[in-house]
C-alpha cells in the first residue's frame, strides 16, 4: 500500500466531522507545500505495539543527536486524537515561539512548544494555522 493510500485510509477511518476536517487540513498543507515528502506513521513501535496515535507527515528535516547520529523526520504532522486534531510543527528551536506568535490569534486551540491542538477547524482561524505551518516549513534545522 502506498503512503498516499495509507493516508487516505487513515483519514477515511475518522468519524465525521473530524474526517472532513482532516481531509481539508491535508489539502491545505499540500497546497502550501505541493512537492513535499509525505509520511505515514501508524503509531506502532518495532514490536507492533501501539505507542502513539497514527500521524501524517509532510516535508523533512534532519534531527541531530548528541551522540553524533542523525535521523530524518517530518517537518509538519497531523493526527486525530480523542478530542480533535493535533498539528505538529517540528524542528523549532524556540519552544515558546508558537504559543507567543499564534496562541492568542488562532482561536480555540491549545498551543505548546511544537503542537497546536483543537477540536474542529471551525473553532480556529485557518489562516493563522496556515501561517504557523508555513513558519514550520521555513525552518532550516
Amino acid at each position: 500500500m502506498t503512503i498516499q493510500d495509507q493516508i487516505k485510509e487513515y483519514i477515511n477511518s475518522q468519524p465525521e466531522p473530524k474526517r472532513n476536517d482532516m481531509m481539508e487540513l491535508h489539502h491545505n498543507i499540500l497546497e502550501l507545500m505541493p512537492n513535499c515528502k509525505l509520511w505515514f506513521l501508524d503509531g506502532k513501535n518495532s514490536e507492533g505495539k501501539i505507542v502513539s496515535n497514527p500521524n501524517i507527515g509532510y516535508g523533512a528535516y534532519t534531527i541531530s543527536y548528541t551522540d553524533g547520529t542523525t535521523k530524518e523526520f517530518y517537518r509538519i504532522g497531523i493526527s486525530a486524537n480523542t478530542t480533535g486534531i493535533s498539528v505538529y510543527i517540528m524542528g523549532i528551536d524556540d519552544k515558546t515561539y508558537l504559543a507567543q506568535a499564534f496562541g492568542e490569534k488562532i482561536g480555540k486551540a491549545k498551543v505548546t512548544g511544537y503542537c497546536i491542538k483543537f477540536k474542529a477547524l471551525k473553532d480556529i482561524h485557518i489562516e493563522v494555522l496556515k501561517t504557523a505551518i508555513q513558519y514550520g516549513f521555513a525552518q532550516n534545522s
